[in-house]
């Protein structure tokens, strides 16, 4: 359901295997992917993580024979079973490892909610997205923070409401995707690029560069913004890789953080 394998290099690699389903969402795969990130996110030997699908698709989203049991619970039920949903995007989201997503084929539903996740995205040509949840007489609520936080409010109005299937291309023009590759191998390429680049980087300050984005972002600029902001880089150089990096500046020597 949920395949995993962590390389020499500390990248994990998160595959989901339910082929014959297009890597569907059901309660269980829900549950392996929240506790995954929760705990490779607090794995000290976890440089960054790449999510994937098995077969033709990324993912299609919720699985059609779960939606269908949904619909015999009660309300209080259905809020539990939204509630685990939005609390595995979250552990994605708020993850302190960057988080790389590599999609192809169908991207339906809760599957776009996983692309909107991950810090960075690279989609095969012909990967085609939807957001489909008012054909269904639903709405993509549960993604939707995640969503409109990557695409903004103006393209979550028509996507939500016309439910169009859209490419890679406009993907990307949106934001939803930062890459597009002509073939798997191409898109291999790109994440071995953004993971050597990672490797570069000290653990803590991307971590911490992570949360930075997401505490600052639509934040207006105000007195008590730039009070904090000065604060976190007076931390960041005063801790040990903080001092550690400069001292290697200028030595021209190299933190023992890099991966070569």
């Amino acid at each position: 359901m949920l395949d995993e394998q962590i390389d020499d290099r500390g990248t994990a690699w998160l595959t989901l295997n339910r082929p014959e389903r297009h890597n569907a969402f059901n309660a269980e795969l829900i549950a392996a992917l929240a506790e995954a990130f929760t705990r490779l996110g607090a794995a000290h030997e976890v440089r960054a993580i790449v999510l994937a699908g098995a077969g033709k698709s990324f993912s299609a989203g919720a699985d059609l024979a779960w939606m269908q049991a949904a619909a015999s619970y009660s309300e209080a039920e259905n809020q539990a079973d939204a509630q685990a949903l939005s609390d595995m995007l979250a552990a994605i989201n708020d993850c302190a490892k960057p988080v790389i997503a590599r999609v192809h084929g169908n991207i339906a539903g809760g599957g776009v909610g996983l692309a909107a996740c991950a810090d960075m995205v690279v989609a095969v040509a012909g990967a085609q997205f939807r957001l489909s949840e008012v054909r269904l007489g639903l709405t993509p609520a549960t993604i939707s923070p995640f969503v409109i936080a990557k695409i903004g409010a103006s393209a979550a109005r028509r996507w939500f409401l016309t439910a169009e299937a859209f490419g890679a291309e406009a993907a990307q023009a949106m934001g939803l995707v930062h890459e597009v590759a002509e073939d798997g191998d191409a898109a291999d390429a790109v994440i071995d690029h953004w993971l050597a680049h990672i490797g570069l980087g000290a653990p803590g300050a991307i971590a911490d560069a992570k949360a930075l984005v997401r505490d600052v972002a639509g934040q207006p600029i105000t007195a008590g913004l730039r009070s904090e902001t000065a604060r976190r880089i007076a931390a960041r150089r005063a801790s040990s890789e903080g001092r550690e990096g400069l001292a290697a500046f200028l030595s021209k020597g190299k933190p023992k953080w890099v991966i070569e």
